[in-house]
């Protein structure tokens, strides 16, 4: 019986320890700091736009995931409470205006209010992918 008991309590003891370093390392890992992480591809706004049009199963493989700098004329910025999304229009639908939603991170809030409209921008995010109307960049950067 005394030999039942050690082992359960080893598997105890070897479960706890288990579970604090999956926690540790795994759960607990601290959020990447997308401001500073380098681009994996540099594009003009455009193009980026164009291929997710023609060849979109290729760009979401391609660019889903990864950070994206794009360069270009933007349209519009819309803001809220909390976020500003950067408005890169290459047309209309139904819906409005189909392109680039860029959301900023907050610090770039009061920033991005010094650039005009229809003027050339560099950003830099994360492709969070293609909603069939606009291509999607998130934790955006100014650069």
């Amino acid at each position: 019986m005394k030999l039942w008991i050690r082992i359960l309590l080893s598997l105890l003891i070897l479960g706890i320890i288990s579970a604090a370093l999956i926690w540790h390392f795994i759960i607990n890992k601290p959020a990447p700091d997308y401001d500073k992480l380098k681009a994996d591809y540099t594009i003009n706004a455009n193009q980026l736009f164009e291929e997710f049009m023609s060849k979109r199963k290729n760009s979401e493989n391609k660019y889903n995931g990864k950070i994206v700098q794009i360069k270009g004329k933007f349209k519009t910025i819309e803001q809220n409470d909390s976020l500003s999304v950067v408005v890169f229009s290459f047309g209309h639908n139904l819906f409005g205006e189909k392109g680039i939603r860029c959301t900023l991170l907050p610090k770039y809030k009061s920033e991005i209010k010094k650039h005009i409209p229809e003027t050339e921008i560099s950003i830099k995010g994360y492709c969070s992918g293609f909603n069939d109307v606009d291509v999607i960049l998130t934790k955006c950067s100014i650069k």
